[in-house]
């Protein structure tokens, strides 16, 4: 039997996510979380055999949620379930201690695949993924100046595209207005962007964050 923790701040989301599972019976579900703080709660219990993270729960940035939970724990196999489908925070989530990697939008045909294949003690990617894993491995990553940001910079960066604002950034990843603001520098200087504007886009030039869906199934 496959022990799962699922860890995501929608409740729909943990309620469809738990029906797929269960429709099988070799994987149970043996425990949920809303918020990074349970998750990680939860995880030092040691009940479970897979954790299904969410990127984007309140609290923490997911990529130092997810660095944290497998320093602690290595055996602990974690399956990343988000919104993003863009390569680059799948290339930083296995960075991070991922084993595999799937989008919301795939988990009802992949998910109980990706499970069992992980508690196998292999990795997993979808194919739609791979094949962008593939096609981006003809660029030098130090060429392309996002790679330059840190995970927690990536993040804001999302954020500020899609955007939100100082204040908004700040109370999802409960940091104070002026720590985005310093974040918001950073990312200005080390991208050689001189504007927000320039940042937006930087993405649609790059076709970043644009297959981000609701993030619900």
């Amino acid at each position: 039997m496959i022990r799962v923790l699922l860890a995501d701040d929608h409740a729909l989301v943990r309620d469809g996510l738990r029906r797929i599972l269960q429709s099988t019976s070799d994987v149970a579900v043996v425990g949920e979380a809303a918020d990074a703080a349970t998750t990680l709660q939860l995880a030092r219990k040691g009940d479970a055999q897979i954790l299904v993270l969410d990127l984007s729960m309140p609290g923490r940035n997911g990529l130092e949620l997810l660095k944290q939970i497998h320093e602690e724990m290595p055996a602990l196999r974690i399956l990343v379930l988000t919104m993003h489908a863009e390569e680059q925070y799948a290339v930083r989530a296995f960075k991070a201690g991922a084993a595999g990697y799937l989008t919301k939008e795939s988990a009802p045909t992949e998910l109980v695949k990706a499970v069992t294949r992980i508690a196998s003690g292999n990795a997993y990617v979808s194919v739609a993924m791979a094949e962008r894993f593939a096609l981006n491995l003809s660029t030098p990553p130090d060429e392309a100046p996002h790679h330059k940001l840190s995970d927690r910079e990536y993040d804001v960066f999302r954020r500020l595209v899609a955007g939100e604002t100082i204040s908004e950034i700040a109370d999802k990843l409960c940091v104070s207005a002026k720590t985005v603001s310093t974040y918001k520098t950073r990312i200005l200087e080390k991208m050689q962007i001189p504007h927000d504007a320039g940042l937006v886009r930087y993405a649609i030039k790059n076709k970043l964050f644009e297959d981000e869906e609701s993030g619900e199934l």
